[in-house]
């Protein structure tokens, strides 16, 4: 499993682990060997784009866990080259791993992605079929997801699983605390229109997705709460659990000027989970951020 000590791998490894299963997880450094070892992981110092590293990694493995991503922190996330480390493990390293898990003949691939990669769609439901646009910083998640296709390819007996997860809210999220600050001010850290949705998960219900997946039929998959709400709903419950005062929405020409952060940030999507619902079985704890902004 690679990105084992990310805020969403911190807490699948120990759902992993309490379900009866040894965990390997690939790291990078000392700290994130210590913590994964607190998890219940064996750790493993693995090179995600060195082949040899990665396939020693994963040999034996029932299934491969792709969780890797290098997300820069929120006052960065609109300079494009905070960008470049997550586009290289996402195109680059989702490749090694793919090839790692072909070669060592790994039954089952789950491989992180992003949802809301989808085109704006208005106040309509949005499904696994709808078009995408990805922009500058969000287009090798497509790269991703065709390293799971690959492995499909090359292991028709194999299970590919793409996941592709709404925006993350949880207590140890810079970009949470940071709209939580906003909020106390009464200011919504919002682009786009008040009326466009928002599609969310929280962090603990993204890892009871990622073990929901380990049986899932092969697949693309969208992962988000039950109920999307509007921007304006959203940063309303946010400023109650704040305790600030009702929200103050920026010009919408604010989020024209964030580049292709903006673009993703702007855009309205109602996106649905039925098909992975109807997979697994899985349930989120938090059918909307209205129960799940109290974890914050």
């Amino acid at each position: 499993m690679s990105g084992a000590t990310g805020v969403v791998g911190r807490r699948v490894v120990p759902l992993l682990v309490s379900a009866g299963h040894d965990v390997v997880a690939a790291v990078r450094s000392d700290v994130s060997a210590k913590l994964a070892g607190e998890l219940g992981a064996t750790p493993r110092r693995t090179d995600l784009f060195q082949l040899g590293d990665v396939r020693a990694a994963v040999r034996g493995s029932d299934a491969v866990i792709n969780l890797a991503t290098s997300i820069p922190p929120s006052n960065r996330a609109a300079l494009p080259w905070s960008w470049r480390e997550n586009t290289r493990i996402r195109r680059e390293g989702s490749r090694v791993v793919s090839e790692a898990a072909i070669a060592e003949g790994v039954g089952r691939y789950v491989q992180e992605s992003f949802a809301p990669i989808y085109e704006d769609a208005g106040s309509e439901w949005i499904d696994e079929s709808a078009p995408v646009r990805t922009t500058s910083h969000t287009h090798a998640v497509l790269d991703a997801e065709a390293a799971v296709a690959r492995y499909r390819s090359a292991l028709p007996a194999g299970c590919g699983i793409v996941l592709r997860f709404a925006l993350f809210y949880g207590p140890d999220s810079d970009f949470s605390r940071d709209m939580l600050a906003g909020a106390r001010r009464g200011i919504a850290m919002a682009f786009g229109s008040p009326d466009g949705y928002v599609s969310s998960l929280s962090h603990d219900d993204a890892a009871s997705a990622v073990i929901a997946a380990l049986s899932a039929p092969s697949g693309t998959y969208n992962v988000a709460d039950d109920e999307p709400v509007t921007r304006r709903a959203y940063f309303e419950e946010l400023a109650r659990v704040a305790g600030g005062p009702p929200p103050r929405f920026p010009p919408q020409f604010i989020g024209k000027l964030l580049g292709s952060i903006g673009d993703i940030l702007m855009r309205s999507q109602r996106i649905s989970n039925r098909r992975f619902r109807s997979a697994t079985g899985w349930r989120p704890v938090y059918p909307s951020v209205r129960e799940g902004f109290a974890s914050l």
